[in-house]
Formats: C-alpha cells, sequence, structure tokens
C-alpha cells in the first residue's frame, strides 16, 4: 500500500509522543510497587499533561491519532487517510 510522504516534522513529533510514553509506561511500573512516591507522581502527571498536549499537537496538525472515542475525527471520515501512525 503507497502512502503519502510526511514531512520531517511528523515524524519527529511521533518521535516525541513515543518518547513520553514510554516513561509514562515505566513510572506506571515503578509506580506500581513504590505507590508513596511523591516525586514520581508528580513526574507522572507532569509527562501525561505532556503526552495530552503532543497528541493534541499531532491530531490538530495530521488527523486522528487514537480510535475507538479516544480522537475526533474531522469531516470526511480521516481514518482511511495514510500513513498511519503505526506504519511509519
Amino acid at each position: 500500500m503507497s502512502h503519502k510522504s510526511m514531512p520531517p516534522e511528523y515524524y519527529q513529533l511521533l518521535e516525541d509522543i513515543q518518547a513520553v510514553d514510554f516513561v509514562l509506561v515505566e513510572l506506571t511500573l515503578y509506580l506500581d510497587t513504590h505507590p508513596n512516591d511523591y516525586e514520581a507522581i508528580q513526574q507522572f502527571n507532569y509527562y501525561a499533561k505532556q503526552s495530552k498536549m503532543l497528541k493534541k499537537e499531532y491530531e490538530k496538525r495530521y488527523g486522528p491519532l487514537r480510535q475507538y472515542g479516544a480522537s475526533y475525527s474531522g469531516y470526511p471520515w480521516s481514518w482511511d487517510d495514510t500513513p498511519w501512525p503505526w506504519q511509519v
């Protein structure tokens, strides 16, 4: 399947999202065993906010990122636009 080429900013934004979400996964695992670590909770909340902001920016520029109601769709329905994030 062929898809349109994307600007370098597209790939950088996806990389930033992946990096922040990786930090969130690691902090989640840590907090599962250290639930009273106040600093870790603060870090988790900071990165959760960063993740939301980056995903909002991605969707504003490039369309929906998440399915099943986690992202809104523009008109017309844009889920068939490629490349999809998991294809790059």
